[in-house]
């Protein structure tokens, strides 16, 4: 049985990163707006916000690269809500295929397309003056927090891309989560911020993502941020995959 989920996956993947090669246009729109935030924030409001950080690209990066995994995800719920009027699903189960690895094709496929996204916007961020003295060790557990986060929003994606009416409504749901990492401390301390507003910035997982990443990148101790960070991707990601199996199984019986 895992032989066959395997397999299945596998093709189904190549299929979808086909239709990802013949539409780079995805990943480039994907990164654009991130990069578009990154410089304006950088040379329009970088020089009026006071971080404690001698480069306001180092401080803000991490921020960005949530938004661009958030951005991304917006075309997994795309792509599932348009294999679902298409009849996709159901000429897959008319075939002796896996039923899961339909949706795992997919989710994969949005992992290897945002972390060609994050490819882009570091690259740009480097060009912008980023500069990490992070060893090798940060660097993989950055990817790993990166990964793992990407899992979990894009779990979070199969859901609308399974039950939303319209093309638009498959893909609003990304708003609120690019939205989030503006009311965290991504872009400024949380110290600067109104009561509730702070309370609910420091408590949300955006913040304790950002901060672990911020700290693997500047080579400062983590404390208790990359414990509570890896807590909410897994939980989220738990939540959303069980979630999302469940919708699936309403979908094709």
């Amino acid at each position: 049985m895992s032989k066959h989920f395997f397999g299945d996956t596998t093709v189904l993947l190549g299929r979808s990163l086909r239709h990802i090669a013949r539409s780079p246009d995805t990943i480039v729109t994907t990164a654009v707006m991130p990069i578009a935030m990154m410089l304006m924030f950088v040379y329009v409001f970088g020089g009026a916000i006071n971080t404690g950080s001698d480069s306001y690209v180092n401080y803000q990066l991490p921020g960005i690269l949530l938004i661009t995994v958030a951005s991304g995800i917006a075309y997994t719920a795309y792509r599932l809500f348009m294999d679902m009027k298409g009849g996709i699903f159901e000429r897959f189960q008319s075939m002796p295929t896996a039923r899961s690895s339909v949706l795992w094709a997919h989710v994969l496929t949005s992992l290897v397309a945002n972390l060609i996204s994050l490819g882009v916007v570091m690259l740009v961020a480097l060009l912008m003056g980023f500069r990490s003295e992070a060893g090798v060790l940060a660097w993989l557990s950055v990817a790993g927090i990166l990964i793992l986060f990407t899992l979990a929003l894009t779990w979070i994606a199969v859901i609308p891309g399974l039950t939303a009416k319209t093309m638009e409504g498959a893909s609003a749901f990304s708003y609120p989560l690019i939205f989030l990492p503006f009311l965290s401390s991504a872009f400024v301390p949380t110290a600067t911020m109104p009561g509730p507003l702070r309370a609910f910035a420091e408590n949300q997982p955006v913040t304790s993502v950002v901060n672990a990443i911020r700290a693997l990148f500047t080579g400062q101790p983590l404390g208790t941020d990359i414990w509570v960070a890896l807590a909410w991707c897994l939980g989220i990601l738990v939540v959303a995959y069980v979630l999302a199996m469940r919708t699936y199984r309403r979908k094709i019986s």
